[in-house]
Protein backbone atom coordinates (compact mmCIF):
# COMPACT_ATOMS: atom_id res chain seq x y z
CA UNK A 1 0.00 0.00 0.00
CA UNK A 2 2.77 2.72 0.46
CA UNK A 3 4.60 1.68 -2.69
CA UNK A 4 2.03 3.29 -4.90
CA UNK A 5 2.12 6.55 -2.44
CA UNK A 6 5.96 6.58 -2.30
CA UNK A 7 6.25 6.36 -5.92
CA UNK A 8 4.06 9.02 -6.46
CA UNK A 9 5.66 11.38 -3.84
CA UNK A 10 9.13 10.49 -6.35
CA UNK A 11 7.03 11.87 -9.35
CA UNK A 12 5.87 14.79 -7.76
CA UNK A 13 9.92 15.75 -6.60
CA UNK A 14 10.76 14.39 -10.51
CA UNK A 15 8.09 16.84 -12.06
CA UNK A 16 9.15 19.57 -9.60
CA UNK A 17 12.48 19.44 -10.68
CA UNK A 18 12.36 18.89 -14.28
CA UNK A 19 8.77 20.55 -15.48
CA UNK A 20 10.31 23.53 -17.15
CA UNK A 21 13.24 22.14 -18.94
CA UNK A 22 10.57 19.17 -20.24
CA UNK A 23 7.73 21.75 -21.35
CA UNK A 24 10.34 24.47 -22.81
CA UNK A 25 11.91 21.96 -24.91
CA UNK A 26 8.74 20.52 -26.27
CA UNK A 27 7.13 23.78 -26.59
CA UNK A 28 10.80 24.84 -28.40
CA UNK A 29 10.33 21.51 -30.61
CA UNK A 30 6.61 21.81 -31.54
CA UNK A 31 6.00 25.22 -31.01
CA UNK A 32 2.22 24.93 -30.05
CA UNK A 33 1.42 25.29 -26.57
CA UNK A 34 -1.46 22.27 -26.69
CA UNK A 35 0.98 19.92 -28.06
CA UNK A 36 3.79 20.89 -25.53
CA UNK A 37 1.02 20.26 -22.62
CA UNK A 38 0.81 16.76 -24.23
CA UNK A 39 4.12 15.63 -24.67
CA UNK A 40 4.76 17.16 -20.81
CA UNK A 41 2.79 14.58 -19.98
CA UNK A 42 3.70 11.55 -21.91
CA UNK A 43 7.10 12.07 -21.35
CA UNK A 44 6.10 12.38 -16.91
CA UNK A 45 4.26 8.99 -18.00
CA UNK A 46 6.71 7.02 -19.71
CA UNK A 47 9.00 7.93 -16.80
CA UNK A 48 6.88 6.34 -14.51
CA UNK A 49 5.61 3.40 -16.31
CA UNK A 50 9.26 2.37 -17.37
CA UNK A 51 10.42 1.98 -13.91
CA UNK A 52 13.62 2.61 -15.27
CA UNK A 53 16.61 3.33 -12.40
CA UNK A 54 18.90 5.74 -13.03
CA UNK A 55 22.85 5.76 -12.42
CA UNK A 56 22.67 9.48 -11.24
CA UNK A 57 20.71 12.76 -11.94
CA UNK A 58 23.16 13.21 -15.28
CA UNK A 59 21.82 9.92 -16.25
CA UNK A 60 17.45 10.88 -14.95
CA UNK A 61 18.24 14.69 -17.17
CA UNK A 62 19.75 13.20 -20.49
CA UNK A 63 16.77 10.03 -20.24
CA UNK A 64 14.17 12.80 -19.72
CA UNK A 65 15.80 15.38 -22.56
CA UNK A 66 15.89 12.54 -25.06
CA UNK A 67 12.20 11.02 -24.54
CA UNK A 68 10.68 14.72 -24.72
CA UNK A 69 12.63 15.02 -28.24
CA UNK A 70 11.33 11.75 -29.33
CA UNK A 71 7.89 12.39 -28.02
CA UNK A 72 7.93 15.82 -30.00
CA UNK A 73 9.43 14.44 -32.66
CA UNK A 74 6.10 12.17 -32.96
CA UNK A 75 4.41 14.67 -32.61
CA UNK A 76 4.80 17.03 -35.37
CA UNK A 77 5.91 14.08 -37.60
CA UNK A 78 2.33 13.00 -37.06
CA UNK A 79 -0.12 12.75 -40.22
CA UNK A 80 -2.73 14.61 -38.82
CA UNK A 81 -1.46 16.82 -37.37
CA UNK A 82 0.17 17.71 -41.16
CA UNK A 83 -3.61 17.58 -42.28
CA UNK A 84 -5.23 19.51 -39.88
CA UNK A 85 -5.07 23.72 -39.54
CA UNK A 86 -4.99 25.18 -36.21
CA UNK A 87 -8.31 27.59 -35.47
CA UNK A 88 -6.23 30.61 -35.19
CA UNK A 89 -2.64 31.23 -34.27
CA UNK A 90 -4.07 33.38 -31.39
CA UNK A 91 -5.46 30.13 -29.85
CA UNK A 92 -2.20 29.31 -28.32
CA UNK A 93 -1.27 30.99 -24.94
CA UNK A 94 2.11 33.06 -25.48
CA UNK A 95 5.31 32.70 -23.24
CA UNK A 96 5.00 35.37 -21.25
CA UNK A 97 8.56 37.05 -19.64
CA UNK A 98 8.88 39.53 -17.19
CA UNK A 99 11.21 41.89 -19.53
CA UNK A 100 9.90 42.81 -22.93
CA UNK A 101 13.09 42.41 -24.38
CA UNK A 102 12.92 38.67 -22.72
CA UNK A 103 9.55 38.27 -24.99
CA UNK A 104 11.13 39.80 -28.16
CA UNK A 105 14.15 37.32 -27.83
CA UNK A 106 11.48 34.34 -27.35
CA UNK A 107 9.23 35.22 -30.00
CA UNK A 108 12.99 35.31 -32.53
CA UNK A 109 14.13 31.48 -31.23
CA UNK A 110 10.27 30.25 -32.01
CA UNK A 111 10.57 31.65 -35.14
CA UNK A 112 14.03 29.95 -35.96
CA UNK A 113 13.91 26.74 -37.93
CA UNK A 114 14.05 22.99 -35.50
CA UNK A 115 17.62 22.28 -36.25
CA UNK A 116 18.95 25.98 -34.75
CA UNK A 117 15.93 26.97 -32.25
CA UNK A 118 16.33 23.83 -30.28
CA UNK A 119 20.18 23.85 -29.73
CA UNK A 120 19.94 28.23 -28.71
CA UNK A 121 16.82 26.59 -26.68
CA UNK A 122 18.78 23.71 -24.83
CA UNK A 123 22.04 25.92 -24.55
CA UNK A 124 20.44 29.43 -23.51
CA UNK A 125 17.34 28.60 -21.59
CA UNK A 126 18.23 25.17 -20.44
CA UNK A 127 21.94 26.30 -19.72
CA UNK A 128 23.08 22.51 -21.49
CA UNK A 129 26.62 21.74 -22.84
CA UNK A 130 27.18 21.21 -26.33
CA UNK A 131 27.93 17.60 -25.46
CA UNK A 132 24.82 17.54 -23.23
CA UNK A 133 22.71 19.30 -26.22
CA UNK A 134 24.61 16.29 -28.64
CA UNK A 135 23.37 13.08 -26.73
CA UNK A 136 19.71 14.87 -26.53
CA UNK A 137 18.88 15.42 -29.80
CA UNK A 138 21.78 12.61 -31.59
CA UNK A 139 24.15 14.34 -33.40
CA UNK A 140 27.82 15.41 -33.03
CA UNK A 141 29.34 18.37 -31.05
CA UNK A 142 30.36 20.03 -33.54
CA UNK A 143 27.37 19.80 -35.21
CA UNK A 144 25.51 21.61 -32.47
CA UNK A 145 28.15 24.32 -32.54
CA UNK A 146 27.74 24.86 -35.87
CA UNK A 147 23.93 25.02 -35.63
CA UNK A 148 24.80 27.47 -32.40
CA UNK A 149 26.87 29.37 -34.41
CA UNK A 150 24.18 29.90 -37.59
CA UNK A 151 21.48 30.38 -34.91
CA UNK A 152 22.94 32.95 -33.50
CA UNK A 153 23.60 34.97 -36.71
CA UNK A 154 20.19 34.42 -37.51
CA UNK A 155 18.79 35.82 -34.25
CA UNK A 156 21.10 38.88 -34.43
CA UNK A 157 19.81 39.35 -38.21
CA UNK A 158 16.31 38.92 -37.13
CA UNK A 159 17.14 41.40 -33.65
CA UNK A 160 18.74 44.06 -35.74
CA UNK A 161 17.29 47.53 -34.71
CA UNK A 162 15.67 46.04 -31.36
CA UNK A 163 19.07 44.99 -29.79
CA UNK A 164 21.58 45.16 -32.69
CA UNK A 165 22.50 48.43 -34.60
CA UNK A 166 21.66 48.12 -38.41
Amino acid sequence: MNEPRRASGEMDQLIDRYQNMVYGLALARTNSSADADDVFQEVFLACFRSGKIFRDEEHRKAWLLRTTVNISRRYTASTWRRKTVPLSEQADIPVLFREPEENLVWEAVQKLEENYRLPIYLFYFQELSTEEIAKALGIRPGAVRMRLSRGRDMLREMLKGDFFDE
